[in-house]
């Protein structure tokens, strides 16, 4: 093989993240050559700078906060985390950033990985360096997102943080400042928190975690402002200048914050910018839009899976529009797939559309599936929303003293099936997936009935719905 040589694949996936990992395990499972092209660290985003260290550096935080909910346990815990320790658990789970293993995963299921940046030049052609991949049947684009900075003079020579910085620290800074209220936010500023920062939050919006229920954000300030941060809705950033190491952040209310790092936590953009979309007639840097098989729109040989079709900027439903992309791959590629399949068959990623769940790791925990009330009622249906007190629930005094938290369902009067569900308070992060089975497999309520919860367990809180429901 020489370096100017043209190699054809049936397959090509640009992005060797954990989507773009799906994506060739199951085009590879299905007999089809492929190729992976990654930039950086194979298994992407998620793996060293979102998802598994930040979720690192929460499950300490957590742990404690539960264990100090518990006589007999809470007196053993009333010293600082081991920042050190915590660190160093987290830097594990990223394997130190290095990739050997996940390369290892990549050729076991048969891929062939090129390391470097690829490019589109044409269709069903992409470059890397001075070789030529072509694909038979798919390319793939599967290249995430990137953190967005606003347009504030100077805010480069502040070396602010994005997400990457705040999950891959090495120390505490003594004073973090958080511009944002989402869940790379609330997530971080738990975290920091925790660890010893003293923490200022600053949310232009009116509250913390504006895509959930409202009830969520409120109860996640609530628990920060307890922990001791400085929770600041309606506040803009006007400008932010370093100096002699110290941030000074200057507030749209003219108030003046020092601190020693500031994480910027204000939305993502797809990583499309450099990857030849021009070649194709597609506009660089904007976001891909795509059919249910994650097909782009106008090509028959395109797709695009994960953040850069912008439908669920989530790990979990980026790797399921893997799965199913790969499947309609294969299928088309043994031409048994036409157009208009069951919307709930292994080629439509419909769940995107009013069934995706999410868990922010925040103490108290968030979580939620489907629609908010508000959503519903945008979308026409005919709902009314069950609310019930976490604390209600036997499960929940076992959990520990003092548990606050709140469940809803959004109940479709007409169909009476579920829409959405939230949940918010400690371990809530489990009982999102019986949620997701609900709204997904649109259980009727009466059926809910007989699937009865174990006592006493914080899924007692499904009987607590439904009674709400019935009796009101």
């Amino acid at each position: 093989m020489t370096e100017s040589e043209t190699i054809a694949y049936d397959v090509v996936v640009l992005g060797a993240g954990p989507v773009g990992e799906n994506v060739a395990d199951r085009t590879r499972a299905a007999g089809l050559t492929t190729a992976v092209v990654e930039s950086e660290l194979i298994g992407g985003e998620c793996s060293y700078w979102a998802c598994m260290p930040s979720k690192a550096l929460l499950r300490p935080v957590i742990a404690r906060a539960d264990a100090r909910r518990l006589p007999g346990l809470r007196q053993a815990v009333q010293g600082p985390l081991d920042a050190d320790a915590v660190f160093a658990r987290r830097n594990w789970f990223t394997g130190d950033w290095t990739d050997d293993g996940q390369a290892d995963w990549l050729a076991g299921i048969g891929a062939d990985l090129y390391r470097g940046h690829g490019r589109l030049a044409g269709p069903r052609t992409v470059t890397v360096g001075d070789r030529t991949l072509t694909a038979r049947h798919a390319v793939v684009v599967s290249t995430g997102t990137r953190a967005v900075l606003p347009p504030l003079p100077g805010l480069a020579e502040v070396r602010p943080w994005t997400s990457r910085e705040a999950t891959s620290s090495q120390t505490v800074p003594g004073r973090l400042v958080v511009v944002g209220g989402g869940v790379v936010a609330t997530e971080m500023a738990t975290a920091y928190q925790a660890l010893g920062s003293r923490v200022t939050v600053l949310v232009r919006g009116k509250g913390l975690l504006n895509r959930m229920e409202p009830f969520a954000g409120e109860l996640v300030a609530e628990a920060l402002t307890e922990a001791g941060a400085d929770v600041r809705t309606g506040t803009s950033v006007e400008s932010v200048t370093r100096a002699d190491g110290t941030v000074t952040v200057v507030t749209g209310a003219g108030d003046r914050i020092e601190a020693d790092e500031i994480l910027f936590a204000t939305g993502r953009a797809p990583r499309t910018d450099d990857i030849g979309l021009d070649t194709i007639g597609l506009e660089p840097g904007s976001w891909l839009t795509v059919d249910d098989s994650l097909r782009v729109t106008g090509t028959d040989w395109l797709y695009a899976t994960g953040d850069v079709n912008h439908r669920a900027l989530l790990t979990h439903q980026g790797k399921y529009q893997a799965r199913i992309a790969g499947a309609a791959i294969a299928a088309r590629a043994a031409g048994t797939l036409l157009d208009g399949a069951d919307p709930w068959s292994a080629h439509a990623a419909t769940a995107d559309h009013e069934t995706v769940p999410q868990v922010v790791f925040t103490d108290p925990e968030a979580a939620a599936v489907g629609l908010s009330l508000a959503e519903a009622e945008q979308a026409g249906y005919r709902v009314r929303a069950v609310d019930v007190d976490m604390s209600s629930v036997s499960g929940a005094g076992l959990y520990g003293e003092g548990y606050k938290g709140r469940a809803r369902m959004v109940v479709d009067l007409e169909e009476e099936i579920l829409r959405g569900v939230t949940f918010v308070g400690a371990g809530v992060g489990e009982l999102i997936h019986s949620a997701t089975i609900a709204v997904a497999g649109r259980v009727p309520v009466s059926r809910l009935w007989h699937a009865v919860p174990s006592y006493p367990t914080l899924s007692e809180v499904w009987l607590r719905l439904l009674e709400a429901f019935r009796d009101n």
